[in-house]
């Protein structure tokens, strides 16, 4: 039989060794490890202070100590200065300044023993226990503890890693989740370990439902515009190296029946053995990039066509009076003259419009308000606008006590004169236009309206969108779909709204208001 003492130093040995396996919490690792310390070696308090990477000194656990005791040992474990020999130099000294704390807080009544926690070659802490008694630590008592601090420090480490790798986790949860763009993590067979809220979000389903399921069986092609799928890429021997991303690109089926554009990069995760672990697919909804190149098609068909019916006007009746071989007179000149004129000032429009769309864009469009009499103003483009058309009467109604209001002058005419225009191109048979005011109790509204055929009601949603333009008007008027965009776009600038008044084969009615 063992000596009793001899017994119970394996057991606490045991004891620490089944902690190191149990235990990854790092703070009730160190409690339990300085529990068995402290009553291994028979003494009355013990603390442990670990290291950080950057130098620092903390306690991070302590068993029979004051608070008071505490507060006046962290400041001064703060200030022991970092070192590149930490076992020569930092512990000294933290044991030095623990042994001169013990004995002025005790009145010499505590001794103390310090030894290093090291780990991996590398000082990663002290324990320090404390006896209530005058003697010396013998040399047993100090190979017992040397041999429990070198399984302490273990445990401590490989706590330490576990706590490495749990913040690492947390990262990672949170990178995926706040990701943008959809993400799966895949197993080599294709089966989805993970997937993040983005995706979810793109998907229209619940995460639960996704968990588990097959790659394939959630991402089904209806088209695809580029590269080759998952499935085809593998067969022709995908992924060849681990830095071999794959891109695919078109629309896939959702639950919703409501079809997805999509852009998916799959990268390999390739362990150093060469074994694929997992594939990370990375799903961006492409769909406004889509738009956009849509946009840029109108755009360029658009602005082609709206420009080269002017220039060819302007160049064909340039061509003529330039003609050595026939004298004009003067009506056919001054005709003609008329003409280039009109569609130069039509190209001139058209440019505008373009750079303020561009502005816009840009967040450029600036207002430079002052106050304005709108009644008298609209009166005023109303006459210029009576000159342009014999077809049509023009009809002002304001009433006599309409108010003030802030405003940028040239802006508002240009949103008035589209209005104008579009009321005269839209009427061909002529008829009356009238513009109106009313007072709010906070803004006041205007409306021009026609006695044309009015506005489609599958059009009224789209009148407003750049380079829109109906099918009729398309087919029998000019214009680049920017008119009344623009228009939309300073009203809304001043703080106002605009919207068409559904009224089905009885002309068209669109009105605006600004704040008063």
């Amino acid at each position: 039989m063992l000596p009793d003492f001899r017994s119970r130093q394996r057991d606490f040995l045991l004891d620490i060794a089944r902690t190191i396996t149990q235990e990854l919490e790092l703070d009730k690792l160190l409690e339990r490890i300085l529990r068995i310390a402290v009553e291994m070696l028979a003494g009355q308090a013990g603390l442990i202070a670990l290291r950080s990477e950057q130098g620092a000194w903390k306690v991070a656990a302590s068993h029979g100590l004051s608070g008071a005791f505490l507060q006046q040992l962290n400041p001064l474990l703060a200030q022991v200065p970092d070192n590149d020999d930490p076992a020569r130099f930092e512990i000294p000294e933290v044991n030095r300044l623990l042994q001169s704390l013990t004995r002025a807080a005790s009145q010499n009544l505590l001794t103390g023993v310090a030894l290093p926690l090291i780990a991996q070659h590398r000082v990663i802490g002290l324990t320090f226990i404390f006896r209530a008694y005058r003697t010396v630590f013998s040399t047993n008592d100090r190979a017992l503890l040397q041999s429990f601090a070198d399984q302490a420090a273990i445990a401590v480490h490989n706590a330490q890693l576990y706590s490495q790798v749990r913040r690492e986790k947390q990262r990672l949860d949170a990178l995926l989740d706040s990701a943008a763009d959809g993400i799966m993590i895949l197993t080599p067979d294709h089966t989805i370990e993970r997937c993040n809220p983005a995706f979810v979000r793109l998907w229209g389903d619940k995460a639960e439902i996704l968990q588990g399921k097959s790659h394939d069986h959630i991402i089904r092609w209806i088209r695809r515009k580029q590269g080759t799928s998952l499935e085809e890429a593998e067969t022709g021997g995908w992924p060849l190296t681990p830095n071999a991303t794959l891109y695919v690109e078109g629309d896939i089926e959702r639950p919703n029946g409501v079809p997805l554009a999509v852009g998916i990069t799959y990268a390999p995760l390739i362990s150093p053995e060469g074994t694929l672990l997992n594939i990370i697919a990375t799903i961006r909804d492409i769909t406004h990039f889509r738009e956009a190149e849509e946009l840029k098609s109108t755009f360029i068909s658009v602005v082609s066509h709206e420009l080269k019916t002017p220039v060819a006007l302007i160049k064909g009746y340039t061509s003529t009076l330039r003609r050595d071989d026939v004298s004009w007179d003067d009506e056919i000149v001054q005709d003609s003259l008329e003409v280039i004129e009109e569609e130069a000032d039509h190209l001139t429009a058209m440019i505008e419009n373009l750079l303020d769309a561009s502005r816009l864009q840009a967040g450029g469009l600036k207002l430079n308000r002052s106050d304005l009499a709108l009644n008298a103003f609209v009166e005023r483009l109303a006459e210029r606008f009576r000159t342009q058309t014999a077809r049509h009467t023009i009809q002002v109604d304001f009433p006599s006590d309409f108010p003030i209001v802030m405003a940028d002058e040239a802006r508002l005419g240009q949103v008035l004169s589209n209005l104008l225009s579009n009321a005269i191109k839209y009427s061909p048979e002529g008829g009356e236009i009238r513009l109106g005011g009313q007072v709010r109790n906070d803004q006041v509204i205007m409306c021009v309206q026609d006695d044309g055929p009015g506005i489609a009601a599958g059009d009224i949603p789209h009148i407003f969108d750049r380079f829109y333009r109906a099918d009729e008007a398309s087919r029998t008027t000019k214009g680049a779909g920017l008119g009344l965009y623009l228009t939309r776009a300073i009203i809304e600038a001043h703080g106002g709204r605009i919207w068409v008044d559904p009224r089905p084969g009885d002309g068209a009615r669109i009105c605006f208001s600004l704040p008063r």
